[in-house]
């Protein structure tokens, strides 16, 4: 006997109704509206290999069932197929019914627990309980002294407090309050110079704070440091004499006994860096 006589009977009526079905379905029908598989692919957000495979009735590519019968039901709407129609047929080809198999639970073996390792912990927790209670006792009582000494009673105590106050009250009292000492204007202060032959006599008189150099034509330092306000200072030596003023405006400069005019320099700055000649008047 062949293969075909080995059939069932009531197979062949069924392959001979066997049609498209399911994704084939929705290729027929995208070929027939002339849409192409690039199309679908994009309205799907899927690749051209997972769209032939939908067409196919290849689902496990797809991944889980909920994720093919999105795509299905997308697909049916993009070329106008009932929906209803093609789960029907992937309901039958996956041979999944509407009403979830019901799944009998295994029954749970009740385990009964045993007492011992329960008592073996509550014996451990006595004993660290006593241990520690009679080691916090022993080290209270190592901690005492072995003879108390004498107490001074609290009045004494507070008598001889009191008295060591009355004594320091007293103390503080006869010192001397420090006299305020009056704030001097510094005095001023004046270097003189006998001027010899050939040197030239300067005078400095500060207005302000003024930091000033001053060196004569022998490169002998004059004058190095800060000039104070109310200060007269008195040089000679050998002109010119290089100066530099930090300050002009807090300076007045006589040479040999004539004003001599200052200016800064740079406008805006109060430095001056100047060389003061010998008078014309005092030539020989």
């Amino acid at each position: 006997m062949s293969d075909e006589q080995d059939k069932p009977v009531e197979e062949q009526p069924e392959a001979e109704s066997k049609g498209p079905r399911c994704g084939e379905r929705l290729a027929d029908a995208r070929r027939e509206q002339q849409i192409s598989v690039l199309e679908v692919a994009k309205e799907l957000h899927l690749d051209e290999i997972k769209v032939r495979a939908l067409e196919r009735n290849d689902f496990e590519i797809l991944g889980a069932p909920v994720f093919a019968k999105g795509h299905l039901r997308k697909y049916a709407q993009l070329v106008g197929v009932d929906a209803d129609d093609v789960f029907a047929d992937y309901y039958q080809m996956t041979r999944q019914e509407t009403i979830p198999p019901i799944i009998i639970g295994k029954k749970r073996v009740r385990q009964e627990l045993s007492p011992g390792p329960w008592i073996a912990v509550i014996i451990v927790i006595l004993v660290a309980a006593t241990s520690y209670w009679w080691f916090a006792v022993f080290a209270d009582q190592a901690a005492l002294p072995a003879t108390t000494p004498e107490e001074t009673p609290v009045e004494q105590q507070g008598a001889v407090i009191e008295t060591v106050r009355q004594d320091s009250d007293s103390e503080v009292a006869t010192e001397p309050a420090p006299e305020p000492v009056a704030s001097e204007p510094e005095p001023q202060t004046a270097v003189a110079a006998p001027v010899a032959d050939g040197e030239v006599s300067l005078l400095l008189r500060f207005t302000g704070d003024c930091w000033t150099e001053i060196s004569d034509a022998r490169g002998q330092r004059l004058f190095f440091e800060m000039g104070r306000d109310g200060r007269l200072v008195e040089l000679s030596g050998v002109a010119p004499f290089a100066v530099l003023f930090g300050n002009v405006d807090n300076v007045d400069v006589r040479v040999n006994g004539n004003d001599y005019p200052m200016s800064s320099n740079n406008p805006g700055s109060r430095t001056a860096r100047l060389t003061i000649m010998k008078p014309l008047n005092d030539a020989p």
